[in-house]
């Protein structure tokens, strides 16, 4: 069969099971979009900004754990999926980037909108593509979902020349991949599973430390296996949270920088760390020399490369981990850990990490935590980063699987709004609130024209404290206040914003108003928007300042009355 090059990227995207593509044309990447539409089985959602539909791509996949596609034009377009695509390699996210190129003949000529594409995104791809033959598109599409989607998982970015999405040639859809280099270790070494199930039965204080792996391979119900078999408390990473529901007695939350600092304690304690699926990141560690240097430790990982790189490890493991946890547990015995569960029962009262003020004024803790409340912990929460991306880390109590969505890594403002937009597309029966700040929020609230135009039902909790709050923490805490450009002194009304847009848009600055605004935003049938205005200066406890220990852990003074 007979087709051109765009017909050819269609037909092998509908044969990957993509339903949605989040875009912005231009001139090398037209001839694709001059052939959408004879494929209505795609959905095409033009967004305002390439960011942002990098970013709704990346919050797609993590919902529904398919690769989210992205595709942009040349020069510009592509250079503007940049941060979105680190994103994605930053915390191991499918997704598939396709790019439109100059024409063959101008590629190293300067021509308008060219950019050597490839060799800008090689180090934040887990591969890329420069297709010089419409013949290889099929091929090279296939290789490209089977790369983004198997053994650590990543972005993978296709660059077609615009001649080449206009020549013709036989269209041939293989079967099956080759790529003899490419070859993911998914089952784990028989003799380490072994070792790995020892050390657990001779532990006393173990502890689980599970991260993004165990969302990205499904294995949800391993983990709960493990834990209630052997009865090992669960701390989670920022990026783990939601792969263990936070209800369950043996959930002890996330640790690190702005973790519950009963869960940095009870890591510290340890006699033995049971690693899934993360990569003991600097949020986590602290000081690497320091951290928990009284523990055994075991590592599971799909790549090796993280085993090893940043704390030594004595049982490593490279796998897939819902395949390396159902072996391992069918090697548990049955254990009790009585004594170790009640001693973290002891750190949580004894460092109240989630107690919430008693206070008339209306403090971002008290909002995450009605929220919480008026969803039951079933809403998919996305983030942007900063003070207000950890009081949801903290203060949601997330039962559901896949329901937590933020950048990690890479820490990209912004993220708050395509993020949820592509979430919400992934999972339109779900109710998805983006906490945003009002800082990142400014940077991609293009995409709520794009959400509108499409009827995507986003709703919006704005943390609204007139600044970038987290450089302000950091300000006061280590520069004596010094508040250098981080003070909005003129931010928008964002209730006029909202109807600007046409979403509803609502004002709180009471903490009386806060449940009928959040039952009110829920009730609406369509994107809507709660402009918290929030005290200006609250800040974010614990806190364990970069490169210290959790003994240098600054804590908030417990008040006399909380509320939970």
């Amino acid at each position: 069969m007979i087709k051109n090059g765009s017909q050819m990227v269609c037909e092998s995207l509908i044969r990957e099971g993509v339903d949605v593509v989040f875009g912005l044309p231009g001139g090398a990447i037209l001839p694709l979009y001059q052939t959408l539409p004879e494929y209505p089985q795609l959905r095409h959602i033009l967004v305002r900004h390439e960011q942002g539909g990098a970013h709704a791509a990346d919050g797609y996949a993590r919902v529904t754990g398919k690769p989210g596609v992205c595709w942009a034009t040349s020069g510009p377009g592509a250079t503007n999926l940049i941060t979105g695509i680190a994103t994605a390699q930053m915390d191991s996210v499918p997704m598939v980037v396709i790019t439109g190129q100059v024409a063959r003949a101008s590629i190293g000529s300067d021509a308008f909108q060219e950019t050597d594409t490839t060799g800008i995104t090689l180090p934040i791809t887990k591969h890329n593509y420069l297709v010089m033959d419409a013949a290889d598109i099929p091929r090279v599409i296939k290789e490209a979902f089977h790369i983004a989607s198997t053994g650590r998982p990543g972005p993978v970015l296709i660059d077609i020349p615009k001649d080449v999405l206009t020549d013709e040639a036989e269209f041939i859809y293989p079967d099956t991949v080759d790529l003899p280099g490419y070859k993911p270790n998914m089952e784990g070494h028989p003799a380490q599973i072994k070792r790995a199930a020892r050390l657990i039965a001779q532990s006393n204080r173990p502890v689980i430390l599970a991260g993004h792996g165990i969302i990205f391979s499904n294995a949800f119900d391993e983990l709960k296996e493990l834990a209630e078999k052997a009865q090992v408390p669960v701390i989670t990473t920022l990026l783990g949270i939601s792969c263990f529901p936070e209800d369950h007695v043996l959930c002890v939350g996330m640790p690190g920088m702005h973790g519950m600092a009963y869960a940095s304690l009870a890591l510290e304690e340890a006699d033995l760390i049971i690693a899934l699926g993360m990569r003991f990141d600097d949020r986590i560690t602290g000081k690497p020399s320091a951290f928990a240097i009284n523990s055994r430790k075991i590592h599971v990982d799909i790549d090796p490369s993280e085993i090893g790189k940043n704390i030594k490890v004595d049982v490593p493991i490279v796998g897939d981990l819902k395949r390396v946890l159902t072996k391992l547990n069918k090697q548990i015995e049955p254990a009790t850990h009585v004594e170790w569960v009640q001693r973290v029962d002891e750190l949580k009262r004894d460092h109240p990490s989630m107690s919430i003020r008693d206070t008339d004024k209306l403090i971002p803790q008290y909002i995450i935590n009605q929220i919480s409340a008026a969803t039951d912990g079933k809403a998919i929460v996305v983030t942007g980063v900063g003070q207000h991306q950890m009081w949801a880390a903290q203060h949601y109590t997330f039962t559901e699987p896949r329901s937590l969505v933020t950048s990690g890594g890479s820490g990209a403002m912004g993220y708050e709004v395509p993020g949820a937009m592509g979430a919400q597309v992934g999972e339109p029966d779900k109710v998805v609130w983006s906490v945003a700040g009002d800082g990142g929020f400014q940077m991609t609230m293009s995409e709520l024209a794009t959400l509108v135009e499409n009827d995507i039902p986003v709703k919006f909790a704005i943390i609204n404290n007139g600044f970038l709050g987290m450089v302000r923490q950091w300000q006061e805490f280590f520069y004596a206040k010094s508040y250098v450009a981080t003070h909005y002194t003129h931010n928008p009304d964002f209730v006029k914003l909202a109807d600007a847009f046409g979403m509803l848009g609502i004002r709180v600055t009471e903490k009386s108003q806060v449940r009928s605004a959040i039952e009110r935003a829920m009730e609406y049938d369509g994107p809507a928007l709660i402009d918290f205005v929030v005290e200006e200066e609250e800040n974010v406890f614990p806190m364990i300042p970069s490169g210290q220990t959790v003994h240098e852990m600054i804590e908030e003074p417990v008040a006399k009355e909380v509320k939970q």
